[in-house]
């Protein structure tokens, strides 16, 4: 199996042995080694409702699959990077954040609505399930992880949710009267609300 290391904050290696890895095409930015690329397509299946998604998400989850013998550098804009293991499990993440990822890992585009909402940052999230390594993206700073237990739910702003793992149920809160307050009151108001039992990551820039 490929493995992902986090070369520094910024930066992703991917250690190759006649292995192979996806990554989002366009964020290998350096390689050595015996390495060839190809397109992975979009990693949201196939027929008519993988159309409705790669419409919905454009470009954003339009992938590469590295493969051969050597290490493959990824980033993106400048923005940090992190590496999460993942043994059989399910981590919904936004797409624009997804890096890399590597192993036995199954990957689908999940749409979550407000009513008639048609648009919107944090609608659109990718799943990836099974086991192996994620490597995502966050703008501002590192990761900052906030853990959920049934006692203490949690709001997040979309344009800052990057992930979140564990046993959770996402809804929506659109009164939102704090996105008035401090003068964010375009497009459509609406904040994420997790319940359960994980953890929830996010990113301290918004997007």
């Amino acid at each position: 199996m490929a493995q992902l290391f986090e070369q520094s904050k910024k930066v992703i290696a991917a250690h190759l042995a006649g292995t192979s890895i996806r990554a989002i095409a366009g964020s290998m930015v350096a390689y050595e080694g015996n390495v060839q690329f190809k397109s992975a397509g979009f990693g949201g299946g196939e027929g008519v409702l993988a159309g409705l998604k790669r419409r919905a998400t454009g470009e954003k989850l339009s992938l590469m699959e590295c493969t051969g013998n050597g290490r493959v550098f990824f980033a993106v804009n400048g923005q940090n990077v992190t590496v999460v293991d993942l043994n059989n499990e399910t981590l919904q993440v936004e797409s624009q954040q997804l890096l890399a990822f590597a192993g036995n890992l199954r990957t689908d585009v999940r749409f979550a609505g407000v009513g008639g909402m048609s648009s919107g940052s944090g609608l659109f999230t990718t799943t990836v399930s099974g086991q192996g390594q994620v490597a995502l993206l966050s703008a501002g700073g590192p990761l900052i992880h906030l853990e959920v237990s049934p006692q203490f739910p949690l709001i997040v702003d979309p344009d800052a949710f990057v992930a979140a793992r564990g046993n959770l149920n996402q809804s929506f809160v659109t009164d939102v009267s704090w996105r008035t307050v401090v003068g964010q009151d375009a497009g459509e108001a609406f904040s994420l609300r997790w319940d359960g039992q994980g953890v929830v990551l996010i990113q301290p820039a918004e997007r």
